[in-house]
């Protein structure tokens, strides 16, 4: 309910601006008047009073927001009758949230027997009053926050003051909180990562679950089935990974920069206004619609073609009315890649477009003096200057497709296998994570942990990949510099 207080701290926040401005307005004039120039101009004496009054009041009021529920818990707590408190846990929260419901004006959402129903309209009550004194205390709060604040301003206006320093003090404080919050947030991935992948790693063995060839971690439920018959043998899972995500740029690389080159330097300005567009709808595109796209349409399609090949070129095992059985299934490692490679050909081609046309027109024009042909130029000069940029879109499109988790439930199964036949089913680091943090599960269990085991061992793959392209590129831009 404090929410509702915006608008109005909105209102004392741009009418302490206008105060600001005006009063330093007053004040410079009559120092310019005196020969003395203030240092900064009024409006930015304006908006160092519009953060001295809008940031006390918001941190008060999100503080407010935050533990006024724990707080009204406590109070409805304590305040409850005997025979509430009597009451399990469970139902002593239900019945505090029908109180709730009772005092908001709607009805309980169970029956409750008699003594506990008589109790519900005067706890409803209480509960709504006690709502509203902590919404009123938390609005009331930022109103005296906010104050202090535009009196501190106030007091300090004067020609001489630093205003347009302290308020890009401010800025940058603000520009670093916004890193410091992308910095921490990644050390915190990493170290949640590196916790409960050390719990993981002290029942299964670091080598077993790298080099291990079978993954069946259902299978390790009791105690004396810990790390012993490769259950977490992560190796099916990382060649599965790798498998569909080869697929996928075999896919999406030549085709998004292909048509990336061609809208760059061959496409008329009318077919690059219809073309481009209509290529970045596929960036639109949920992924289940992809996933329902490869799991009824191209899985039975290349079903239907790879068991015709294989039944006139080797035969094949017959059912009892002479037709030939089925050797591949809908579900496969190629279905799921090439739909992969569909879903990620907008991330290759609009990157390397954009690319492409920021090398300067001069490389283009001295190509074409030097009496070089247009494909010449584009193979010779246009590639090579742009290949930090189309490396950086295929990183991004490796990345995407490393993390795909739909697509490769929906197109390629669940079966972890070790094998590199494309025709066959497997699954991904991205796909166990998912299903093995899935449902009520135990969190200390060996089984729920192996999930951080995959999920770190992934990252530090992604990390090493992306430290070897960028070597490459560094190196092949020297070169080319």
């Amino acid at each position: 309910m404090s929410w509702l207080f915006l608008p109005l701290l909105f209102v004392f926040v741009a009418s302490a601006y206008v105060g600001a401005r005006t009063l330093a307005r007053r004040r410079g004039d009559r120092a310019r008047a005196e020969g003395m120039p203030p240092h900064s101009r009024p409006s930015q004496h304006g908006l160092y009073a519009l953060i001295w009054t809008a940031v006390p009041a918001l941190v008060v009021l999100i503080a407010a927001n935050v533990f006024s529920g724990e707080v009204e818990h406590r109070l409805v707590t304590a305040g409850a009758p005997e025979s509430v408190s009597q009451l399990e846990p469970f139902r002593r929260e239900a019945f505090f949230a029908d109180a709730r419901r009772v005092g908001a004006g709607q009805p309980a959402a169970q029956i409750w027997p008699a003594p506990l129903a008589d109790q519900l309209p005067p706890e409803g009550r209480r509960t709504a009053g006690i709502h509203l004194a902590l919404s009123v205390g938390g609005m009331v709060g930022a109103i005296l926050a906010g104050l202090l604040g535009g009196l501190f301003v106030f007091g300090q206006i004067r020609p001489g003051m630093r205003a347009r320093n302290r308020v890009e003090g401010w800025i940058i404080g603000l520009l670093f909180a916004c890193s410091a919050v992308a910095v921490l947030t990644t050390i915190g991935i990493i170290a949640s990562l590196l916790y409960d992948s050390v719990r993981f790693f002290a029942d299964v063995p670091v080598m077993d679950f790298l080099f291990g060839t079978k993954w069946s971690p259902q299978t390790a439920i009791r105690a004396d089935q810990i790390g012993s018959s490769g259950a977490f043998g992560a190796l099916p899972l990382f060649a599965g990974t790798f498998l569909i995500m080869a697929i996928a740029m075999l896919v999406a690389a030549p085709v998004g920069l292909f048509s990336a080159i061609y809208l760059s330097e061959y496409a008329s300005p009318a077919m690059r206004a219809v073309i481009k567009p209509v290529l970045e709808i596929l960036a639109g595109v949920p992924t289940v619609v992809y996933g329902f796209f490869a799991a009824l349409t191209v899985g039975p399609a290349f079903r239907a073609f790879f068991n015709g090949i294989g039944a006139q070129l080797v035969g094949g095992p017959l059912d009892g009315m002479g037709h030939y059985l089925m050797m591949v299934q809908n579900q496969m490692a190629l279905v799921a890649g090439a739909v992969m490679g569909i879903m990620l050909i907008p991330f290759v081609s609009s990157l390397s477009d954009d690319i492409i046309n920021a090398v300067p027109q001069s490389l283009r024009d001295g190509s074409y003096a030097m009496g070089a042909t247009r494909s010449e130029t584009v193979k010779r000069v246009l590639l090579p200057a742009a290949l930090p940029g189309v490396a950086g879109a295929m990183l991004l499109a490796m990345s995407r497709a490393i993390g795909e988790t739909m697509i490769v439930t929906m197109a390629a199964g669940l079966a972890a296998k070790l094998t590199f036949n494309p025709l066959d089913t497997v699954t991904t680091v991205t796909v166990q994570i998912v299903t093995l943090l899935t449902g009520d599960q135990e969190f200390n269990s060996p089984k729920t942990l192996s999930a951080f085991g995959l999920g770190l061992t992934l990252f530090l793959v992604t990390l090493m990949l992306n430290i070897v392209a960028q070597r490459i590129v560094q190196t092949y831009r020297q070169q080319y510099d």
